[in-house]
């Protein structure tokens, strides 16, 4: 079994999900008392944030690569970003440490083609859905047409994000606000609806809304299974 790095506490909360879901995995898979060989660096989420709202992406990339070459020295082989905002420096952080990193967009591309769906809704924080690393990824990649909100409700999601689940807070009106934006996207012609943050799915589950969620942490915890035991 492969030696998963996790770089983790993005925020802590999805975090524990990622380490929950994989080493659930490995023992359906495995059996007996078998769990995953897992090294995680967790950072510190303040400093990392501030950066983003600042637009200092080169000091985010510096901070991950520094834990992602943590985890190389600690034997990784391959590296899990345990972030969707975060994969906008994925690539900076793959050539720093110089190992494998498992893109969290292919593994919902993956999930949503395989359904053969080709209009999808993404949600997320405002840099996931506004900037043009992981939509156009989605497109270029597997083909698929993408779509946000209006602006407005762009606002919403991303404060409920940072402002809310961010601090482990589930509130019924913030899940009434994702259920009446997702809705509006549906009729607008979405086949399904990426949750395009990991700390999305504490809010939102599948009865929740009218289409298909695709749950990018729990796609990401399984696309690491499978790596780890190829």
């Amino acid at each position: 079994m492969k030696l998963i790095g996790l770089i983790g506490g993005m925020s802590w909360q999805s975090t524990a999900d990622y380490y929950k879901l994989i080493n659930e995995m490995v023992w359906q898979k495995l059996g007996g008392q078998h769990s995953a060989r897992i090294l995680l660096y967790s950072v510190d989420f303040e400093p990392l944030q501030q950066a983003q709202h600042e637009g200092r992406w080169d000091d985010t990339a510096r901070m991950l690569a520094e834990a992602a070459l943590a985890l190389k020295r600690g034997g990784a082989d391959f590296l899990v970003l345990c972030t969707n905002t975060m994969h906008k420096v994925a690539d900076a952080v793959e050539q720093a440490a110089d190992l494998p990193l498992l893109h969290i967009a292919d593994a919902a591309g993956e999930a949503i083609k395989a359904k053969g769906l080709e209009r999808v809704a993404l949600l997320g924080t405002r840099f996931t859905m506004e900037d043009d690393f992981y939509r156009g990824r989605l497109q270029e990649r597997f083909g698929l047409m993408v779509l946000i909100p209006p602006e407005p409700d762009r606002l919403d999601v991303h404060h409920i994000i940072y402002d809310e689940l961010c601090h482990g807070e589930v509130k019924d009106a913030s899940r009434r606000r994702y259920v009446e934006i997702i809705s509006e996207l549906a009729q607008a012609g979405a086949e399904g609806v990426i949750l395009g943050c990991t700390e999305i799915p504490m809010l939102i589950k599948p009865p929740d809304v009218p289409i298909p969620i695709f749950d990018t942490t729990h796609l990401h915890a399984e696309a690491a299974v499978r790596r780890a035991l190829a």
